[in-house]
């Protein structure tokens, strides 16, 4: 009976003093006290931070009621509210810290309108601003998440570090206007149900989001059509105006710019940073770019990488062991949750660092069930495999899902050391008008790991078989030699390993790039009709595998046309406002053989 007591006592101690001592910017809550696992949780989960220009940001604070000493934070600010997000920030306490969650203004119990992205370089920094100011605060705060809430930590040090925050944690980054909407200038439809997703209440509208029927209705009734990229809610039946907004800024422009670091900005970022990311995530374009910007202009980056065979999820949290088709190594099964926490333990209580934090780089090697290190992007790899398109057919035969040859069977066309003739070409026709069969574009892949290649109407090449295994580590690049009777089209190319027993493995996500923004994304570059010209590749998903004796590698590249994302005519005009009248004359494609592929390798 007396500890109980002395233990109540002892929190009604603290949360008298907290009353007393947070009565600064922002709207106070009295805590209540959970107990819950043996542990006794103070939760005020309805405060409201006042910013400089009056907007509130909704903020959820949990604490141990037994720790009276100051201690650091952790934040995870989110545009996607939920119901649950104390579970977040009761992991925080349980791994020693106070936990904090803050949402993006208009979301939750603020008042503003829901504005994603604009406001978040300031909205993060005054959160942190507030919590430094707390008697429960050390004045030591760690931010962490992914997706959208990786993008938050960035815009958190646009303008300068705030001199609480000692480090971000940023997995599977968006980086607007870089990595989304559009990647490498191509916009994709799975965006447009994101707005109504964060935008249409104070949390999230999940029922019309995984409405999965209707926006593929949609997206099919678009296409078929053939209306402009920008009136697709007025198909849809309801106004999406951020939707339209950032259609109108193709270029990487002064909209995107104000968002997140950018260029020189990247000079004061003087932080510890762990990115987290995957060879099959989604938002890998957005970690990539925040790297080699940061890494480029302050050339003593303290930024740490750590990617594997993960997806947009699975790299956030804890893989999935099984994924596409594909049992990842067990030395890649590792809980990323706990890997940051550890690093909060390093970088903010001074304790070891995380074991697997041998380098900057530390990338996972599939099929060879080991983790490697580099310093650098750049030293991951200490070969080069140079490979040129050819129009000579190799061969080499292989099972295709849409298959145009005889037995369900297709034939590879050559990749050779050296160009043989620059100016010999495949030719590839693509009628815009046609929006009835599908097939013909569905050069991609269902899983990591299949039995047949989905080529459609694209081109396939590959290598000879390779005598001796090595492995695979890093963005291919490279330039792709064209000519189009057009100003503009959007082009994908896949990587995959043909194996001995004939089944492709998917090395990575295929990269999609619209040829007048690859270039620059800051400014359009349209081609001239009927003259060649060489396009450099954006940014490329990365990628680690050993390829084994007697594989080869296979090259699919194809034109763009489907459903889900916008259809780009070539015209010149502004993309999203072509529409199907812009289809009269085919797009007519010359795939030349000076076009080619540096894969970067690691040889023992």
């Amino acid at each position: 009976m007396k500890n109980s007591i002395t233990k109540s006592l002892f929190i009604a101690i603290i949360i008298l003093g907290f009353l007393t001592s947070c009565e600064q910017k922002g709207t106070v809550q009295a805590p209540r006290c959970v107990e819950e696992n043996g542990t006794t949780y103070l939760i005020q989960d309805s405060i409201l931070i006042s910013t400089a220009d009056g907007a509130k940001i909704h903020a959820i604070v949990v604490r141990n009621a037994e720790t009276s000493e100051p201690l650091p934070t952790v934040l995870f600010h989110t545009i996607y509210a939920r119901k649950n997000d104390l579970k977040r920030a009761k992991m925080a306490v349980d791994h020693g810290y106070v936990g904090v969650v803050s949402y993006t203004r208009g979301k939750g119990l603020s008042p503003d309108s829901i504005i994603p992205y604009k406001y978040e370089s300031n909205d993060t920094y005054e959160v942190i601003d507030w919590i430094s100011k707390q008697d429960w605060s050390n004045k030591k705060v760690g931010m962490y998440g992914g997706s959208y809430v990786g993008f938050t930590q960035w815009a958190a040090v646009k303008h300068k570090v705030h001199p609480a925050l000692k480090t971000i944690v940023p997995s599977v980054s968006a980086a607007p206007g870089i990595a989304e909407p559009m990647e490498n200038g191509v916009y994709f439809n799975f965006h447009y149900p994101w707005h109504h997703y964060v935008s249409n209440n104070k949390y999230l509208d999940t029922t019309l989001y995984f409405n999965g029927k209707r926006w593929r209705d949609l997206n099919m009734e678009w296409y078929e059509k053939g209306v402009a990229y920008n009136r697709m809610d007025s198909l849809d039946g309801l106004p999406n105006p951020q939707f339209r907004e950032r259609l109108l800024h193709p270029t990487y422009d002064a909209y995107w710019q104000n968002m997140m670091p950018y260029k020189d900005e990247f000079v004061h970022i003087d932080i510890p940073v762990l990115a987290t990311t995957g060879y099959f995530d989604g938002g890998q374009v957005g970690t990539q770019y925040y790297l080699k910007e940061h890494t480029k202009y302050n050339k003593n980056a303290e930024h740490y990488l750590v990617i594997g065979p993960y997806t947009h999820f699975g790299a956030q949290e804890k893989p999935d062991t099984h994924i596409f088709g594909y049992d990842i190594d067990p030395v890649a099964q590792i809980d990323i949750t706990e890997l940051i926490f550890d690093w909060f333990d390093y970088v903010l209580k001074g304790r070891a660092k995380p074991a697997l934090l041998k380098n900057k780089v530390n990338y996972q090697v599939m099929g060879a069930n080991k983790w490697e290190h580099a310093s650098s992007l750049g030293e991951m790899a200490n070969d080069t495999l140079i490979y040129y398109l050819s129009n000579k057919r190799s061969g080499v035969a292989f099972a295709s899902l849409f298959s145009t040859g005889n037995n369900g069977e297709d034939i590879h066309y050559t990749l050779t050391e050296q160009s043989v003739d620059s100016n010999s070409y495949l030719e590839q026709t693509i009628d815009f008008l046609d929006r009835s069969n599908l097939a013909w574009n569905s050069s991609g892949w269902r899983n990591i790991i299949a039995d047949s290649l989905m080529v459609g109407q694209g081109f396939s090449f590959v290598t000879e078989p390779f005598d001796s295994e090595f492995e695979l580590n890093g963005s291919f690049g490279g330039e792709i030699s064209v000519s189009i009777n057009k100003k503009d089209f959007d082009y994908k190319v896949m990587l995959f390993e043909q194996t001995l027993d004939g089944q492709f493995f998917a090395l990575t996500l295929p990269y999609v790039g619209r040829a007048s923004y690859v270039r620059d994304s800051e400014h359009r570059q349209l081609l001239t009709p009927n003259e060649k010209v060489k396009i450099p590749f954006g940014i490329v998903r990365m990628t680690s595998k050993k390829i084994n004796k007697g594989s080869r590698l296979v090259i699919v590249i194809n034109g763009i046309k489907d459903p889900f994302s916008e259809v780009n005519h070539g015209t010149g005009k502004n993309v999203s406002e072509e529409t199907i009248k812009d289809a009269q004359e085919p797009l007519v494609i010359k795939w030349f053989g000076d076009s080619y592929l540096k894969i970067p390798v690691k040889r023992n």
